[in-house]
């Protein structure tokens, strides 16, 4: 039997495979160095892949910047279900978001945890960068999970379920940028205890 031609490459699935390095790359340089401080050129060379696979899967480094907040959240948002799968209550809601937080601040950061990824990012874009804006839906949509679950504690009192959600959210944002100043989980973990208590009183 003759032997059978190479299978043709599949476009697709190699730029699948750029775009998640690219991403990777992103993520490890835009959390160690900053968003201003890493060009396309370091991108590219870390994520081992050509400079035109970073155009052919992202229109600027705008777009990059975007696809990496997004990726982030959808990272602490993985955690935060591993965190709910198998809890009962609103408490235990509450306490799967700071749990989550934590988690996402023990991982095996290049140069150490530095705090919150989507705030040290937001803090270095232009008021009118459209990062900024996915940074704020973010945050209101972890607030919004806490309102959700506070609200099974309160069924009968929204407008002091939607107040506890918002002190909440001040301590969970205050504590990481804390522990990013300490490079430590242990101001969030203080601060999960601080909203355990706080619940109790509830």
């Amino acid at each position: 039997m003759a032997d059978t031609a190479p299978a043709a490459p599949q476009p697709g699935k190699r730029q699948g495979a750029a775009r998640r390095k690219l991403l990777a790359a992103a993520a490890r340089r835009f959390y160690a160095d900053g968003v201003a401080a890493t060009g396309i050129d370091t991108i590219t060379a870390e994520a081992g892949v050509a400079k035109m696979s970073l155009y052919n899967n992202f229109a600027s480094k705008a777009d990059l910047v975007l696809a990496y907040l997004d990726a982030r959240h959808a990272e602490w948002l993985d955690l935060y279900r591993s965190r709910l799968a198998g809890v009962e209550g609103g408490r235990d809601g509450v306490l799967a978001v700071f749990d989550a937080y934590a988690d996402h601040a023990r991982f095996a950061y290049e140069r150490g945890f530095r705090g919150c990824g989507l705030l040290n990012a937001a803090a270095e874009l232009p008021a009118e960068h459209e990062g900024r804006a996915a940074v704020r839906r973010h945050k209101e949509e972890v607030e919004a999970l806490l309102a959700l679950h506070i609200a099974q504690l309160l069924p009968d009192r929204p407008e002091e379920a939607r107040s506890v959600a918002e002190h909440l959210a001040f301590l969970l944002e205050g504590a990481m940028a804390r522990a990013g100043l300490e490079g430590t989980d242990q101001r969030v973990t203080h601060a999960r205890t601080m909203a355990a208590d706080l619940l109790e009183r509830l």
